[in-house]
């Protein structure tokens, strides 16, 4: 595919990056403990039946400047327990709500650094998981690591515990963009610690890399690109930095040193693309990259990929998500419900309550049915008007009406060839997956793009 730079820079604007709809800055704070154990409740009868389980580590031995995540700089062990005992009682408090004959199917740790707090404690929450949830003969076991406190004893461990896939966090091979962003390297070649995963039979190896950092250039990170096909993952992500320093003050130290603008970020995307769809890897969504037989691929082929807060899934794999830390968030079909994001705000609160919630969103039938047609096209790159109205049983133009349908919006993608229309049903052709965002935001009538709220689009 010829990446069209200047359409790409057309549509190169501020908007969400919808992981979820609503996205979370509409969540608010008028809702309490009792209306999210309500919901939990609720949830049993609603679907997808499957459990999805969430672990939030909110630490990190060092603090990289580009992060946009929740987390916090420690290593404090006396921290950490306390940590991962409140984690355990707000895991049977919620586990105490759910029937217990729905399955797990999938479990993610995420951060900050899960791998930085000790491997005992992540096998105290394995096996609190599975004393109080039934699962799946086969479900996904995955954890994001930080490759740099990565020890290859601690892919054996994992292994042990049930995990079968893991995310490498490698961001980029080179050593000066590391080296400026504040991130240490992996402490082994990322090939031997990719080897030890084989070895231990995962079924998946992802390697998660960003562009539009300090110090990239197309040169330096094409190496980057090659280096990471050499190592042959099944599934590599290239993130765009969305840089939003009045979100997170941190990344102001970047501008100090010179942010690649739009134009230098787009060459670093394009030549990323062309690099890996040439070595055989299949676009997956904005960002993501998998081969050909991952079962990711496979979703998109027959238009049943699926996303959450922890990235793209398959149908089959994906359950409504209870989230567990500070910052963690529930994602359940009838709403979203966020822990408070202070460390021990959230332990004090979980040792008092049992819970930590701090914010959250309820949607209304309309919201959901929107969320539904944003999924489509942002997961599918395929909108069925008449599908989506089978399962809300109800008609087209009431599924219209609800997403603020209007054709003269799409206009400008028809024009510049990136989606044609047929009928009830909508293709996004593959170079307008790319602005896949842009194409979502036309069926969000609650949007509205204020100053200093969303990254851009590229």
């Amino acid at each position: 595919m010829q990446i069209r730079k200047d359409l790409l820079l057309k549509y190169n604007q501020a908007g969400p990056r919808y992981t979820s709809y609503p996205p979370a800055n509409y969540f608010h704070t008028n809702i309490g403990n009792a209306e999210y154990q309500q919901a939990i409740v609720q949830s049993n009868s609603e679907l997808p039946q499957n459990i999805s389980l969430y672990v939030h580590i909110p630490f990190c031995p060092r603090l990289c400047h580009f992060c946009g995540c929740t987390t916090s700089g420690s290593r404090d062990q006396d921290l950490f327990r306390r940590y991962i005992d409140a984690v355990k009682k707000e895991i049977e408090q919620v586990a105490g709500l759910i029937d217990k004959n729905r399955k797990v199917s999938q479990v993610h740790w995420g951060g900050g650094t899960p791998n930085s707090i000790p491997m005992e404690m992540v096998q105290e929450v394995m096996d609190l998981f599975r004393a109080n949830f039934t699962f799946e003969a086969h479900p996904e076991i995955a954890m994001e690591c930080s490759p740099a406190y990565l020890e290859l004893e601690d892919i054996d461990r994992l292994a042990s515990f049930g995990f079968n896939r893991l995310s490498l966090g490698i961001q980029d091979f080179d050593a000066n963009v590391l080296k400026i962003v504040n991130r240490e390297p992996s402490k082994y070649p990322v090939e031997e610690l990719v080897a030890r995963m084989k070895q231990n039979g995962f079924d998946s190896v992802n390697l998660d890399l960003i562009y539009g950092l300090p110090g990239q250039t197309v040169d330096s990170f094409r190496k980057s690109i090659e280096k990471a096909i050499e190592i042959s993952p099944d599934r590599l992500v290239t993130f765009s930095y969305a840089h939003v320093p009045w979100v997170k003050s941190a990344q102001k130290v970047l501008e100090k040193t010179g942010i690649p603008n739009a134009s230098e970020k787009l060459a670093l995307m394009e030549m990323a693309y062309d690099l890996l769809t040439e070595n055989g890897y299949v676009p997956i969504g904005m960002d993501h990259y998998a081969k050909p037989e991952d079962e990711l691929t496979k979703a998109l082929v027959n238009k049943k990929l699926h996303r959450n807060f922890q990235g793209y899934c398959t149908r089959e794999t994906t359950g409504q998500v209870y989230g567990f830390g500070s910052s963690a968030i529930t994602q359940l079909e009838n709403g979203y419900y966020q822990n408070t994001k202070v460390i021990e705000t959230y332990i004090e609160s979980v040792n008092n309550s049992g819970l930590a919630l701090e914010r959250g969103y309820q949607l209304t039938e309309n919201e959901k049915i929107i969320r539904t047609v944003i999924e489509e096209v942002m997961c599918n790159l395929f909108l069925d008007f008449e599908a989506v109205a089978q399962t809300y049983k109800t008609d087209v133009e009431t599924i219209k009406q609800v997403v603020g349908y209007d054709a003269a919006k799409l206009t400008p993608f028809i024009e510049d060839s990136l989606l044609e229309i047929q009928g009830n049903q909508l293709r996004i052709h593959d170079d307008g997956s790319l602005v896949v965002r842009n194409i979502a935001m036309t069926f969000d009538p609650q949007l509205s793009v204020k100053e200093n709220t969303y990254s851009k689009t590229i």
